[in-house]
């Protein structure tokens, strides 16, 4: 569990109240999921499991919607390839254990593009409203789902709908941002505490962006031009045409958005691997036809050369999400640390106070602890993380301590500049001293006591 799963599950833990108020100063892009994740709780209090099997679960439901999507566009077995591909996305495989919204989103955005190649087919039918409603879902889920709109009236225009298809569709979407309103009036007033910390997109993200689109791009053009294989038939061009849009344009807006606002973090656009899942279905199936051309010894060794080349490029990065290594911090380490060396009573601060999240998840251990910069707690300040006292009130509780335990970064990153932050650090410095330093990932533990008394720490 990393430090965004660890505020789920302290959120979803609080009372519908509780979450009702944090919802009206922070988080509400996340409030549906929060309010999800409240019910799943409520059934089964399943810790870990149950915080992230529902992201499990809406994985699958992504992937059986790629497969569905790739089966109606070019057939069962391009279907059956991209849906197996879609698991196999690193990326995907994730945030497909993590306690957190990008899954859920993903399912509903997959699902709203089928149901929109659907309603393609029969436009008087009813599949414009799953369509709406799916859109709905996923931008409740977060906002950002919304810009598949983009890539959706790009495929439409790219393919030269028909104008009363147009028209449906521009209703549709009408509905969809109508039915988001509300929540984007809410978040808008949150954006500088919701996503002040970011900066504008690196070159590295860049790069990324670039790489995944061009080899995106590369592949719909080999299948455009037939250079794998036989060249596509006119019914397969919606398939090029919807991954590529879905793979490119909502992260291309977005990034472009953030050289103004900062707003790109790559799990805000995760549903866009569903075009790359597509094209690379589309792309096997394709080399699949060309090998049936070869002789029986030539297929099979084709075969196993493909499998020995998947494993080796998907079984390092799979087994690597699946450890600690793979996330910013490691809030299990972090509390058993603290518990290891806590003392009943002994003092903690937080430094910066955001990282109290760090043990907010794990209340046995917190609980033992006095904190000494907490003003109010998180659920009574309507905050993820509580408020704390002045530079003053800080000071005085921290020299009212013999022992404190310091949860901080690890040693190289920024510090923060306030006054509330620089009076921690000040005052440890020049009133105790530093007993034992305990290097944790994405962290760092240090215990501090009086001059001369750490031995009796």
């Amino acid at each position: 569990m990393w430090r965004d799963e660890s505020v789920t599950y302290q959120v979803a833990h609080r009372s519908l109240g509780d979450i009702w108020a944090l919802l009206g100063h922070i988080d509400a892009v996340h409030g549906l999921y929060y309010l999800v994740m409240h019910a799943v709780f409520s059934i089964w209090d399943g810790g870990l499991l149950a915080l992230r099997l529902p992201s499990v679960v809406a994985a699958a439901v992504a992937a059986a919607g790629v497969a569905a999507l790739g089966a109606r566009l070019g057939g069962p077995r391009v279907g059956i390839l991209a849906g197996l591909v879609s698991t196999g996305v690193p990326m995907v495989q994730q945030y497909a254990q993590e306690g957190r919204s990008y899954a859920m989103v993903y399912a509903a955005v997959v699902w709203a593009t089928y149901f929109l190649v659907r309603a393609l087919a029969q436009p008087q039918c009813h599949w414009w409203w799953p369509y709406t409603g799916a859109l709905v879902l996923a931008g409740w889920l977060h906002e950002f789902a919304a810009l598949t709109l983009a890539a959706h009236g790009a495929a439409l225009w790219l393919l030269r709908t028909a104008r009363p298809i147009w028209r449906r569709w521009t209703r549709c979407s009408a509905g969809v941002l109508g039915g988001l309103l509300p929540l984007a009036v809410a978040s808008v007033g949150q954006s500088e505490r919701q996503l002040g910390w970011l900066g504008r997109p690196s070159l590295t993200e860049w790069w990324h962006f670039a790489a995944v689109s061009g080899a995106g791009l590369l592949l719909a053009w080999m299948l455009r031009r037939g250079r794998m294989t036989a060249a596509l038939d006119a019914q397969d061009r919606p398939l090029v045409v919807f991954a590529t849009t879905l793979l490119t344009i909502p992260t291309g807006l977005l990034m472009t958005v953030s050289l103004v606002k900062p707003w790109y973090v790559d799990r805000y656009v995760l549903y866009t691997m569903a075009g790359l899942a597509l094209l690379m279905g589309a792309g096997l199936d394709l080399a699949i036809r060309r090998c049936q051309r070869l002789a029986r010894p030539w297929r099979a060794g084709v075969a196993g050369l493909t499998i020995v080349a998947a494993v080796a490029i998907l079984l390092p990065w799979s087994l690597l999400m699946r450890m600690p290594e793979s996330r910013k911090d490691d809030v299990v380490a972090i509390s058993e640390a603290v518990d290891r060396d806590a003392r009943e009573g002994d003092g903690v601060l937080f430094m910066p106070a955001r990282r109290r999240e760090w043990l907010m998840s794990h209340s046995s251990v917190y609980q033992r602890l006095n904190d000494l910069a907490l003003a109010e707690s998180p659920a009574a300040s309507r905050t993820l993380q509580g408020t704390e006292l002045s530079a003053v009130g800080i000071r005085r509780q921290i020299l009212a301590s013999d022992r404190i335990l310091a949860l901080s970064d690890p040693a190289g990153q920024p510090i923060d500049l306030d006054r509330q932050e620089a009076v921690k650090r000040r005052v440890l410095t020049a009133d105790f001293q530093v007993c034992e330093r305990t290097r944790l990932r994405g962290a760092q533990l240090v215990v501090y006591a009086r001059p001369g008394k750490c031995g009796q720490a």
